[in-house]
Formats: structure tokens, sequence, C-alpha cells
């Protein structure tokens, strides 16, 4: 499953930069997850990860969606 959701979801993100995907239980957020960490390692640059309501999640590249302030942007 993890492999055909980082291919699917890896042509998505590359084409578009961010993808939706379900997620409705505690596994199916992991394995999204582990998909995001085994992409960022792939492509040498960060897919972040980040719920978008309880059944949503959404991965996507920096410049595609909300991310965390880093600590020198005061």
């Amino acid at each position: 499953m993890r492999a055909v959701l980082f291919s699917e979801l890896g042509n998505e993100i590359a084409d578009r930069g961010w993808v939706r995907f379900p997620a409705y239980e505690p596994e199916d957020r992991r394995r999204l997850l582990d998909v995001a960490y085994r992409l960022s390692a792939h492509w040498g640059q960060q897919v972040f990860v980040e719920a978008e309501d309880r059944c949503r999640m959404r991965l996507y590249l920096a410049g595609y969606g909300t991310q965390p302030a880093s600590p020198n942007s005061h």
C-alpha cells in the first residue's frame, strides 16, 4: 500500500505541488506521514503534512501550503 501511495501521491505532488488524501483512521494518518517522509528523502526536499479536518490530510511542498514559522522569522 505504501509503495502505491508513494508513486501515486508523489506523481500528484510533483505535478501540482500538493495532494489531498482521505485519512479516516490513525493507521491511515501514519501511512501518509511515512509516505511524506519517504518522498522527502527521495526528492531531497521536505514534503509537509497537515490535517485539513478529521478525515483528510494534505501533503505538499514548500510554497503550496502552510508551514510552521521558522524560529528566525520574527
